[in-house]
């Protein structure tokens, strides 16, 4: 099987791309997770990177996380490495600029909200819909109120249900939105992040995110622990797992 992420660099190694290369789906399991992680260690801090830059093969970004791996017995370790990954690239000194073209959901969505920029194609839809099944989005439930109001993470998170381009947009989700986002955010690339200095931008990113990484943290390792300890203790949460690996309605015992 070949290699889940495509990593190589552009614009005089200024530029590190990293592509998720499983579609249609290109489902973040374990095995993507840490290729992507292998390659921040390996790549994350060369000296003359302006940016990083994820996107994704074929028409989706990502369906989400792996469901099987939610199950008990796996979920501790999935959401261990996950959550790794996720800190490490909303704490990079490095800017993160994410493309997304077709479906971005679940742990799809929760890795863009660790990037500083996110360039939607008029095509995106963006969702957290873990709670149909029974479930919740833990890294979401700590990003996306960083990223945009309360009040419009509370309605992605609660209700489940998917926001397109220009919602995302409007919502303050997304950068920009762009017929060819590619093409977008290597433009804002080469206009703004290019011609600076590597080491300023560092500074600038950690001045900026610096109590925010702290408070992310802090509030993900709680809500892994509310995941893990007591979500996953109900009859509902298994049930709703269960049901969608089976494709069928779940059977819901409020329990």
């Amino acid at each position: 099987m070949s290699a889940p992420v495509k990593i190589w660099f552009e614009r005089d190694g200024r530029l590190l791309r990293l592509r998720l290369d499983r579609p249609k789906a290109n489902i973040l399991d374990a095995a993507m997770g840490a290729a992507l992680e292998q390659a921040l260690e390996q790549h994350g801090d060369a000296a003359a990177l302006r940016g990083i830059l994820i996107d994704a093969s074929g028409g989706h970004f990502s369906f989400g996380a792996s469901i099987e791996e939610h199950l008990p017995g796996r979920c501790a370790a999935m959401l261990e490495g996950f959550h790794r990954l996720v800190l490490r690239l909303f704490a990079s000194p490095v800017p993160v600029l994410a493309v997304v073209r077709g479906q971005c959901l679940g742990g799809g969505l929760e890795l863009v909200s660790a990037a500083h920029l996110i360039f939607a194609g008029e095509d995106a839809r963006f969702g957290q819909p873990e709670i149909q099944i029974g479930v919740f989005a833990p890294a979401a439930s700590c990003l996306l109120p960083e990223r945009i109001t309360l009040a419009a993470a509370e309605d992605l998170l609660l209700s489940g249900r998917s926001v397109d381009a220009d919602e995302a947009a409007r919502i303050g989700l997304v950068t920009a939105t762009a017929a060819d986002p590619e093409a977008a955010a290597l433009a804002y690339f080469d206009k703004h992040l290019a011609p600076k200095s590597a080491t300023s931008l560092r500074h600038a990113v950690r001045a900026a995110r610096q109590d925010t990484v702290e408070r992310v943290s802090i509030k993900l390792r709680k809500i892994e622990t509310i995941y893990l300890d007591e979500l996953m203790a109900t009859s509902d949460a298994v049930e709703g797992l269960t049901a969608f690996i089976e494709k069928r309605p779940a059977r819901w015992k409020d329990a």
